[in-house]
């Protein structure tokens, strides 16, 4: 089985938005079947991935960082879309810490690029905003030498 994980930004512009979501589709429509998706399910980047993969026909594995996630989540719809994600995987792995921290972050974002045959980025390509972040999950991956897709609209900054 074909196993694909994903890192990425909470916030995606909209000016990035159908560019992101159009290349997370082309990625995942042209992979071989069995298709295991690796996914977070964080809010952006991570439910995207988990959503497309999911239309695309692939198994979900969801990577929890911590045992308080759900409190991570700002507002009702990005937790909604966690929790109806999470009810369809296939497979759950839960990191072993309490709280939701930067090192539980990069364990599962590490966790997912141990496991994956490759890596998508939905990633401006800008140095990570704290530990565990997509940048420093990219380059972890590059070390282990791991194909990494980067999904990004060229000109597009985040806040």
């Amino acid at each position: 089985m074909k196993r694909i994980g994903v890192t990425g930004h909470r916030s995606i512009p909209d000016e990035a938005l159908g560019h992101v979501e159009a290349g997370l589709r082309a990625v995942l429509e042209g992979q071989e079947r069995p298709l295991e998706a690796l996914s977070s399910l964080a809010e952006g980047a991570d439910q995207l991935f988990a959503a497309i993969a999911l239309e695309c026909g692939a198994d979900l594995t969801v990577v929890i960082p911590s045992g308080d996630y759900e409190d991570a989540f700002e507002g009702a719809g990005a937790l909604a879309g966690y929790l109806g994600l999470k009810r369809r995987a296939t497979q759950e792995v839960r990191m072993a810490f309490e709280r939701s921290t930067d090192e539980a972050y990069y364990a599962a974002g590490t966790y997912i690029a141990d496991s994956c045959d490759r890596l998508v980025a939905v990633w401006d390509g800008q140095p990570a905003r704290g530990h565990g972040g997509t940048a420093e999950i990219v380059a972890y991956a590059r070390r282990l030498g791991k194909p990494v897709t980067v999904i990004w609209r060229e000109g597009v900054t985040r806040d």
